[in-house]
């Protein structure tokens, strides 16, 4: 097989994907499942939907436009705010976005409209993650405006944590969602079709609230993938961990020092390295860089320590392995990596043959 290269085991993504949607089903709440980790991955989405997946969110248009013109039978969300430039494209292809600026919702009203369109939209608000998010003084007005404008239908509230600032979705946090979408439908009339609590990161919050309130809605992509709670990269109970492998081929096999000599400036990267002096190793160089994954968040499936990557170049301690020029090395990826590997034109994927599980509990 190629090299370097990802390898996917489908079945185990739609085991995932039918366990959380049941899990989170139970109280109510409905999963669109995210696909911007696989860059929009036909094969993965055709597996969600055999899982019963009926709603795919995506960060890219792109992504969207090839999963719709593909012909998959399904709702698609624009999970970024959409970009001016692009209101065209995201009113052909999305059914719904998700919106801060107004300027942007008029674009996409006035988009819809010229095609005899109806665009849903739904609000994100900031609840202190600073990501994307209205400020909450300032929803009651965005609201109002949007009612008004013809093109486009309100249909729901969300909000963003545990992304950029790592603020964690708690209960606090989720009640003060409820409480707002609450109070803007008494105010206004109106029902909220979802009201999106947040991600993947949302788990320990479901698992421990007696009540999910007005929160219907998860955005789910890394649980579904990899198999974890993101807020502690911990295996959830009876998912799969490893649906995923990158493979990655050694280029060179060679007895150096652990400490780099010479004098030392700035890496490839701009950054001044440090090196513990651990005596001479025996140090593999594998086909695989920066270009292609986060080295950071790649664990070996052998005993073997990651020392750090250039663009091109990984470099490993394999001290005692036995290892040979041209062996393969498997890792489990965490999800910077993958997001990286699928993007990277450079690392196949490859898709393994389905066959039956045995089902975990």
């Amino acid at each position: 097989m190629p090299a370097p290269r990802i390898e996917i085991e489908l079945d185990k993504i739609t085991h995932n994907a039918r366990k959380l949607t049941a899990l989170y089903g139970s109280k109510g709440i409905c999963v669109t499942a995210v696909t911007k980790g696989v860059c929009g991955s036909l094969r993965i989405a055709i597996a969600l939907l055999e899982s019963g997946i009926r709603s795919f969110g995506d960060s890219r248009i792109a992504n969207i436009q090839k999963m719709r013109e593909a012909g998959l039978d399904a709702q698609f969300i624009l999970t970024r705010s959409p970009m001016p430039s692009e209101v065209e494209h995201v009113v052909e292809f999305a059914d719904v976005s998700l919106n801060t600026e107004i300027s942007v919702i008029r674009l996409l009203a006035r988009q819809a409209s010229k095609r005899g369109k109806i665009h849903r939209v739904i609000l994100m608000i900031e609840l202190g993650d600073l990501r994307e998010g209205i400020l909450p003084s300032d929803v009651e007005s965005m609201v109002a405006e949007v009612m008004g404008l013809r093109g486009v239908k309100l249909i729901g509230l969300g909000t963003n944590l545990a992304c950029f600032g790592g603020v964690r979705p708690t209960e606090a946090k989720m009640r003060e969602l409820s409480a707002m979408a609450g109070n803007l439908q008494q105010q206004y009339g109106i029902h909220f079709e979802i009201v999106t609590g947040g991600n993947s990161a949302n788990y320990q919050w479901f698992v421990s609230t007696p009540d999910v309130g007005l929160v219907n809605h998860l955005r789910i992509g890394e649980a579904i993938l990899l198999g974890c709670d993101t807020l502690t990269r911990k295996p959830i109970p009876g998912l799969y961990t490893d649906a995923f492998t990158l493979v990655a081929e050694v280029i060179e096999l060679k007895t150096k020092p652990s400490r780099p000599y010479g004098e030392i400036a700035q890496d490839a990267f701009g950054r001044v390295p440090v090196f513990e002096d651990k005596g001479n190793m025996e140090r593999a160089i594998l086909a695989l860089g920066r270009q292609d994954v986060d080295g950071s968040a790649i664990k070996p499936r052998i005993k073997a320590d990651v020392l750090g990557a250039s663009s091109d170049h990984l470099m490993l301690n394999v001290s005692g392995l036995g290892l040979k020029v041209g062996t393969e090395v498997r890792f489990d990826v965490g999800y910077s990596a993958l997001l990286r590997a699928m993007t990277s034109p450079y690392v196949e994927k490859v898709y393994l043959p389905r066959f039956h599980l045995t089902v975990r509990v």
